[in-house]
């Protein structure tokens, strides 16, 4: 690996106070580095892919259980002189299609605010540590969900949500990334990204079934008591380190982040007797201010990153109106009695294999940022144009048969378009790469997307002509992705970064593959 032969150059390079380092210092570097998952423990790369797969499943059930007929019910409807009670959500508030909309994407106020909080944060706060933070956060608010009594109080707990779900999109990818093995990224990516559509499906039936035999509020309590032993396990779990990072706890690693190696032992001794002399809290929150824009300069100039990104606004902007409207566009079209189960049946089939296929298939052309978006666009394009003709058919049978075609080809780009905003920059920007792209495709995509297919809707009154509309969007989306074949792209998995210190990182980047041969394997940690 490239890697290796920059990190074994180095020593020979270095200045004579660095090689007259202690070595117990070094060694002690290392041990804490190495030993940050015991050798006995049972968390092994393979849980830690099943726990973060639970908790994304239980983050998009409830988007899927809020967008589904049982939670979110219907307003009062009068035909002929006679009213229908509206039920759910909905019906109890009484709210429009706009308001309904806008509840959709409240959570999501608060996920992009503190998306980027949450990724600045890694750099001194352990990002295990955070995960654990944001996930006691949702607990709390899907509780409170279930407790709201009008449009702005469950609005304001579907902005906590956003919150707490915030810190496990932005970090819980790249951990996934450090530990999978070296030709099975992607498809480990895949792995965690199905839970999207499976999430959402799974909400669609949970969602009908719980709201129409409990109510809707059980739907929001039953969620909040799933996902609380994780929340409990981030705080009581020996916590994990990112590629890319110092242990946030350790003063010595600190202290060579920011002088030389032979000179690491004044600088410890010295540590301590400068103590009053450091910034307070105000100018390190302007310096957390500093060095976020700096990274963001650099996300920004990053060529390959940015048409990725761009893509997946327009892909999203679709993906997130479905998810919605789905389930009403299909009762309305095709008199679906049971849209919640039709539709959630399709998403879930469709979106697991889908999302496996499309990570299999990248891995089996080999994994790089150029082929990954010429599955991205390939994909998306022909899984558009399956989707635009499924509702042209008036028959509620070819339409199913296109549409679950057309999904199987645009959920195939879930791990590709998550590997190109892992791969295309260094591995101490990946939690920032990850949150701003979580940021932009919902700011620009999901989040306007849901109200404005509302007023669309109220306007045209013809869900058939509105459905056909929001999915010519996935034609501009490829499009983009195309462009990004012909772009420079370098992966930048392996490149050192300035937040890191290259011999600690290379016994630090796979703490969980370590494990299983009781020692330091540095051939492995690095390609890992």
């Amino acid at each position: 690996m490239a890697q290796e032969g920059e990190n074994e150059a180095k020593p020979a390079t270095s200045s004579p106070a660095s090689a007259a380092a202690p070595k117990s210092v070094e060694q002690d570097m290392v041990t804490k580095s190495s030993t940050m998952i015991p050798s006995t423990s049972w968390f092994t790369p393979k849980r830690l892919l099943a726990m973060f797969c639970v908790i994304n499943m239980l983050n998009y059930l409830d988007r899927g259980a809020i967008a589904s007929n049982g939670v979110n019910g219907h307003s009062e409807t009068c035909t002929g002189g006679t009213c229908k009670a509206g039920t759910g959500i909905q019906g109890d508030f009484k709210l429009n299609n706009f308001e309904d909309g806008v509840l959709s994407s409240a959570f999501m106020v608060g996920l992009l605010i503190a998306s980027p909080i949450f990724a600045s944060l890694s750099k001194s706060v352990n990002p295990f540590r955070l995960i654990g933070v944001g996930l006691s956060v949702w607990t709390l608010a899907t509780l409170c969900c279930g407790l709201s009594f009008d449009f702005w109080s469950i609005t304001f707990c579907r902005m906590l949500v956003g919150v707490g779900e915030a810190s496990f999109i932005s970090l819980a990818a790249p951990f996934i990334d450090d530990n999978a093995p070296v030709s099975q990224k992607t498809a480990w990516l895949s792995i965690f990204y199905m839970c999207i559509p499976g999430g959402y499906a799974l909400g669609y039936v949970y969602g009908g079934l719980v709201g129409d035999h409990f109510g809707w509020r059980y739907a929001f309590w039953v969620e909040s008591i799933l996902m609380l032993p994780f929340a409990i396990l981030g705080f009581v779990m020996k916590p994990l380190q990112l590629k890319g990072f110092v242990p946030a706890d350790s003063k010595k690693v600190q202290a060579l982040e920011t002088v030389p190696l032979g000179v690491q032992g004044a600088s410890n001794r010295n540590e301590e007797s400068h103590e009053p002399s450091k910034p307070k809290q105000t100018n390190r929150i302007l310096n957390q201010i500093s060095i976020f824009l700096k990274d963001m300069k650099v996300l920004l100039s990053d060529k390959v990153y940015v048409v990725n990104v761009l893509g997946y606004i327009a892909y999203n902007f679709v993906i997130g109106a479905y998810s919605y409207w789905g389930p009403k566009a299909g009762y309305s079209i095709y008199n679906m009695t049971n849209a919640d189960m039709i539709f959630g049946g399709i998403t879930i089939v469709c979106g697991i294999l889908g999302t496996l296929a499309g990570g299999l298939v990248l891995d089996y052309m080999t994994n790089t940022l150029s082929n990954a978006f010429k599955l991205l666009s390939f994909t998306t394009l022909v899984g558009g144009a399956f989707c635009f003709g499924a509702f042209t058919f008036k028959s509620m049978y070819g339409f199913l048969a296109f549409f679950a075609l057309g999904e199987l080809l645009v959920f195939a780009t879930q791990g590709p378009v998550n590997y190109v905003c892992l791969h295309s920059v260094k591995p101490s920007l990946r939690p920032l790469s990850m949150a701003m792209s979580t940021v932009a495709i919902h700011i620009f995509g999901d989040v306007p997307s849901a109200p404005l297919v509302g007023v669309v809707q109220d306007n045209i009154n013809n869900w058939r002509t509105t459905a056909l509309i929001l999915t010519t969007i996935f034609f501009p989306a490829a499009a983009i992705w195309f462009i990004g074949i012909f772009l420079h792209s370098v992966d930048r998995f392996d490149e050192d970064s300035e937040h890191q210190v290259p011999r600690v990182e290379g016994t630090n980047t796979a703490p969980l593959l370590e494990e299983k041969t009781g020692g330091t394997l540095p051939s492995q940690s690095q390609e890992c």
